[in-house]
């Protein structure tokens, strides 16, 4: 049985766990929170073992055990680095870390423990993202020459949010989410799609504002909208946009030779991937309007999990991952160089404001193994 355990029971934590119910082998030892009211709803609706402390938490872990850190983004830094000095591995919700030093700080602490650090999201783990990047390795579109991808979710603000909850009925973090913004929280969506796929970024392009004022009572909120062009360094050119205002808007085109290779659902790890052909029409060029679904050589792929308000992912994927990279002695997918570079991406599209200029990235990151049944 494999060893978790989880600091943080908030919202995304019943996402988790609603995963490992797919995944009846993976054994969560302990849970802890510094809201003992919310542990104890979290685990008396789990089952779980509600620990006193994180030093307690840490005791009951065994060594080689993994941590998952699923805090808010602020407390990230602090919770990875003291897993990390107690000896165990990480798997940490997005972002790595909210400041670059801290990133790199959790990035050399985990290579000199010689450690495994990951963060979310593990969708490009799933079965559509694995599938189209196959589709681009195999060149079922030709060429690829670029991408339009797009996390658009709605103009969130006027949303009822104050109603949505999680299964064991925590509250979506409002407040939290918006001081965060939707870049730290949503780009690496796509983000790790394109990283699979291409590579590092080299360059950042981008632009970033907040155009609706107001959403945290006498705050000024992280930006509400960012645009950013990626230019990498394989040479794929990728622009992605980032917004709680525009209308919702989650797919991912890859523009090839010979047409264009399309999902329209990124929170979906069994959205279809479709190549529209591109042809000549009376003298007109035009994509098939009714794309041709692209399949894998096999069915059997990853546990799926039940819809979800806006999502139908696997949370599960990348601890699970990062365990079998333990059992085999390597390291995992989503990598300490790739979350990294992942970081340092999206910082950069967030902060990017009105006059930041082209931005060179300063870390790496190696292309991604596909998955064995993606292969």
């Amino acid at each position: 049985m494999s060893k978790f355990a989880i600091i943080g029971c908030g919202f995304v934590a019943d996402l988790y766990m609603g995963s490992f119910r797919t995944m009846p082998e993976a054994e969560i030892v302990g849970v802890y929170d510094l809201d003992h009211a919310r542990l104890k709803t979290f685990c008396d609706h789990w089952n779980l073992k509600a620990m006193e402390s994180r030093e307690a938490l840490f005791e009951a872990l065994p060594e080689g055990g993994i941590v998952l850190n699923l805090t808010n983004p602020d407390a990230h830094f602090a919770v990875s680095s003291a897993a990390l000095e107690a000896g165990f591995h990480v798997y940490s919700e997005k972002p790595l870390a909210t400041r670059m030093d801290d990133a790199r700080a959790l990035h050399a602490l985990a290579g000199e423990k010689g450690l495994l650090l990951a963060s979310a999201p593990c969708s490009v783990l799933g079965e559509t993202a694995q599938t189209l990047a196959r589709a681009v390795r195999k060149g079922v579109a030709g060429t690829p020459r670029l991408v339009y991808a797009e996390l658009d979710d709605g103009f969130i603000s006027q949303a009822p949010y104050d109603k949505w909850t999680s299964e064991s009925g925590a509250p979506w973090p409002a407040e939290d989410e918006f001081r965060v913004g939707c870049t730290l929280e949503h780009a690496g969506y796509y983000l790790t799609w394109l990283m699979a796929m291409f590579g590092p970024v080299k360059t950042v392009v981008a632009a970033s504002a907040t155009v609706v004022p107001g959403k945290v009572p006498g705050e000024e909120t992280a930006p509400d909208v960012s645009i950013a062009t990626l230019f990498f360094e394989g040479g794929m050119v990728a622009r992605l946009t980032c917004t709680i205002v525009a209308p919702h808007d989650h797919q991912i085109r890859v523009v090839g030779d010979k047409g264009t290779l399309a999902v329209k659902e990124a929170w979906n790890n069994a959205a279809p991937v479709k190549f529209h052909r591109r042809f000549t029409l009376r003298r007109r060029l035009v994509d098939m309007p009714v794309g041709r679904k692209v399949r894998l050589d096999t069915k059997e792929t990853h546990p799926k999990v039940g819809r979800w308000g806006a999502a139908s992912m696997n949370f599960a994927l990348g601890p699970m991952e990062m365990l079998q990279a333990l059992t085999e002695g390597r390291d995992c997918r989503l990598s300490a160089d790739f979350a990294l570079h992942l970081n340092e991406v999206t910082l950069a599209i967030q902060g990017a404001g009105a006059h930041s200029g082209a931005q060179e990235m300063t870390t790496r990151c190696e292309l991604m193994e596909p998955m064995p049944w993606a292969g």
